[in-house]
């Protein structure tokens, strides 16, 4: 009994931490300007880069939005799914699973290698349960379904 009065609490965490996620990396790149994430995406190979600079920031920035407050939660996770899709294969997917990996040790402290897709399964896992169980009892989904009902 305990269990289920808690359970639609539990969207409520991975929402908070995946939302922040994507709005942090979102700000990161307009806050920086597009341009230098645009290098990044040609030097990828990542098809029509200058069209993925301008767009992929809003859609992590907004859909990470959404996500926290739980609004509209199984369509915003789609694009957000597509951006860690296409971060996987074309970024990270070349430097193998590892989100960390230690390549060397200086007085100053460790030396970390590019990180790998580890991560990006992670918010694409987080995302699908998302869609799958539902936003939880503290979302704006829940508050549109009680209104409707």
């Amino acid at each position: 009994m305990i269990k289920s009065k808690y359970q639609q609490l539990a969207p409520l965490f991975l929402r908070l931490i995946i939302g922040f996620g994507f709005m942090a990396h979102g700000w990161a790149k307009i806050s920086r300007g597009t341009g230098g994430f645009e290098k990044l995406l040609t030097q990828a190979g990542v098809p029509f880069p200058h069209l993925n600079a301008l767009i992929a920031p809003y859609v992590e920035l907004l859909g990470g939005l959404a996500i926290i407050l739980g609004a509209y939660t199984a369509v915003v996770a789609v694009p957000l799914i597509i951006t860690m899709l296409v971060a996987m294969f074309y970024v990270q997917g070349n430097y193998g699973f590892s989100a960390v990996k230690t390549i060397g040790l200086t007085p100053e402290g460790p030396q970390f290698g590019p990180p790998g897709y580890e991560i990006n399964l992670l918010y694409i896992g987080g995302l699908l349960s998302l869609m799958i169980t539902g936003a939880g009892a503290i979302s704006i989904d829940a508050w549109r379904l009680r209104k409707k009902s």
